[in-house]
């Protein structure tokens, strides 16, 4: 029973990829926290985007030189498996793409092959923005499909917050498309100024 959530799971908004949050990754934590068992709870700080441990992670000093330790949930330790093994094959199609030495990259995992399959495509778009929206757009699908039919259990909770901080990172992306439009509008205006002083 400790591993199911009905009363958290039936408070919570229905979250949709590309709508806004309905609240922040840190709300949502703190209202989970207060409503799930503690060693569930201590999962929650678990769920990011990030796969870690990250650049020098041991004396190597290779980038994701070490998966992820495990935890009790499947959903994040999937997670973290799939993330890393986007992140690896996405810089070492960097590193190929601009000639650039690949040699602090831990070896580059073929396993999930959706994550591989993502990189790819990523790596094949002209525009960097639509390529980060299309790789979160692909994270979200993860998330989903890890997450099980169970709405629920504690997996479906770690999904919840897992795609709120997506939610935000796209957010951070819209505003920077919005500056820089902003930025382009002003430069036209000022251009049309000057063209007729």
């Amino acid at each position: 029973m400790a591993s199911h959530y009905y009363y958290l799971a039936a408070q919570l908004p229905y979250l949709t990829y590309g709508q806004s949050t309905p609240m922040s990754s840190e709300a949502f934590k703190s209202l989970a926290a207060e409503l799930m068992s503690p060693a569930d709870a201590a999962l929650l700080d678990s769920c990011t985007l990030d796969p870690e441990p990250a650049i020098g992670d041991d004396e190597s000093g290779l980038t994701y030189a070490k998966a992820a330790g495990k935890t009790s949930s499947k959903l994040v330790n999937n997670w973290k498996k799939w993330e890393r093994t986007l992140r690896l094959n996405l810089a070492k199609g960097r590193a190929l793409k601009f000639k650039r030495d690949a040699g602090t990259l831990a070896e580059v995992p073929e396993d999930p092959v959706d994550a591989v399959a993502a990189a790819k495509t990523a790596l094949l778009m002209d525009s960097p923005l639509e390529a980060e929206l299309y790789l979160d757009k692909a994270r979200w699908d993860v998330i989903e499909g890890l997450q099980g039919i169970d709405n629920f259990h504690k997996n479906a909770i770690f999904a919840y917050l897992l795609k709120l901080l997506l939610m935000e990172r796209r957010a951070a992306f819209n505003a920077e498309e919005g500056f820089a439009e902003y930025k382009r509008l002003y430069a036209a205006i000022l251009g049309e100024k000057n063209d007729r002083d």
